[in-house]
């Protein structure tokens, strides 16, 4: 059974940082490309950020670029989202993915290529 947990979430003001972790288990972590996205209420769930199994390749959505770092740690199944410089409209929940990847390649931004999905963790900014 696949699992993927999210962690790390809350509230911090603006100008703060969090960093949240995506523990997995249940898939064979070095065949996915994982990735972060959000939901504002309201709003339609976006992509934030994504990494390649090897971690050759990187890619952010142009609202978070320069602010948020994506990163994988193989060895331990988990996947991080370093959040600084945070404003009011970073407050959404945020779900880990993972896309069956094995060859690499760009990674997907569209909600339908991922397979799995964390249960989200909430992150308010404080104005």
């Amino acid at each position: 059974q696949v699992q993927l947990v999210e962690s790390g979430g809350g509230l911090v003001q603006a100008g703060g940082s969090l960093r949240l972790s995506c523990g997995t288990s249940g898939l064979i972590f070095n065949s996915y490309t994982m990735a972060w996205f959000r939901q504002a209420p309201g709003k339609q769930r976006e992509f934030v950020a994504a990494v390649t199994w090897s971690r050759d390749r990187t890619s952010y959505a142009d609202s978070v670029n320069d602010r948020f770092t994506i990163s994988r740690d193989n060895a331990k199944n988990t996947v991080y989202l370093q959040m600084n410089s945070l404003k009011p409209e970073d407050t959404a929940v945020y779900y880990c993915a993972a896309d069956y990847k094995p060859g690499g390649g760009l990674p997907a931004f569209r909600i339908y290529e991922y397979d799995y999905w964390g249960q989200g963790t909430q992150v308010t900014v404080s104005s």
